[in-house]
């Protein structure tokens, strides 16, 4: 899956939000937010660790502070196993310079059916990942 840019992701968010509205199915937005000094080398990284444990049917998309991924026909709870599986390498990987790291997602229509909306959820219902200060795993906070 190749990592679209902002414009594009915002564009295909909204059609899939739209149409999950329609058709009466999930969405779940998910962020992945880097804290470091030098976070769009750190989110590089990131999106690409990510990438291969996402579904052919999912979406991805950077910007300068943040992983941004859509999980297309999928409620909270289900985005939940999803989501377990792409943090597992992040857990697991030793990053070039020590890094916390943030998780948060919302679900369309749980918790609002625009992109607007949902960023704001996700950021709100963050979670972190919590990495040491020398290179190693990370632990939940």
């Amino acid at each position: 899956m190749a990592v679209v840019n902002p414009e594009t992701f915002d564009f295909v968010l909204a059609n899939e939000l739209k149409r999950a509205v329609r058709s009466q199915n999930f969405v779940t937005l998910v962020m992945i937010r880097p804290s470091s000094d030098d976070r769009s080398n750190a989110v590089g990284e990131i999106a690409q660790l990510v990438n291969p444990e996402l579904r052919e049917t999912d979406l991805l998309a950077t910007d300068d502070e943040t992983v941004w991924m859509v999980l297309l026909d999928a409620d909270l709870q289900n985005s939940t196993r999803v989501i377990e599986r792409v943090m597992s390498p992040l857990e697991h990987y030793q990053f070039t310079m020590p890094l916390d790291i943030e998780v948060g997602a919302a679900c369309c229509p749980t918790h609002g059916a625009d992109a607007g909306t949902l960023k704001r959820a996700a950021a709100a219902a963050r979670t972190r990942l919590k990495r040491p200060s020398s290179r190693g795993t990370a632990h939940a906070q």
